[in-house]
């Protein structure tokens, strides 16, 4: 079976660490309950560039993640709302730092009350 998300290996290798990070969260913070979501609608606008979205939805909190063509190897950030549109400012790590453990720490760090 082929994997639905049409995307660069970038994007599959994130996609996996956040799978692995959301179902460790699961297993240790059951009440956070995160959401994570692949948008690939900018690539739709011309806008060349993939976003995952982490959400905790009880305390409308998002993490946005964005992969950028024009920034390969770079992995951009902001902790932002779910009820609010993201700011212009972001945060950045490399791709080669980032791991499982990195997504599960920002997701710890940003929803646990």
């Amino acid at each position: 079976m082929s994997n639905p998300i049409q995307a660069n290996p970038a994007l599959l290798s994130l996609t996996d660490m956040a799978s692995e990070a959301h179902a460790r969260i699961q297993q240790d913070y059951a009440e956070l309950n995160p959401v994570i979501g692949v948008m690939q609608g900018m690539r739709k606008m011309g806008i060349p560039a993939d976003v995952i979205s982490i959400d905790c939805l009880p305390i409308k909190k998002r993490i946005l993640i964005i992969l950028h063509d024009e920034h390969p190897g770079l992995i951009q950030y902001q902790y932002t709302y779910t009820d609010q549109d993201p700011g212009d400012e972001y945060q950045a790590i490399k791709a080669d730092d980032a791991s499982s453990d990195t997504l599960y720490q920002w997701m710890l760090d940003y929803f646990q009350p």
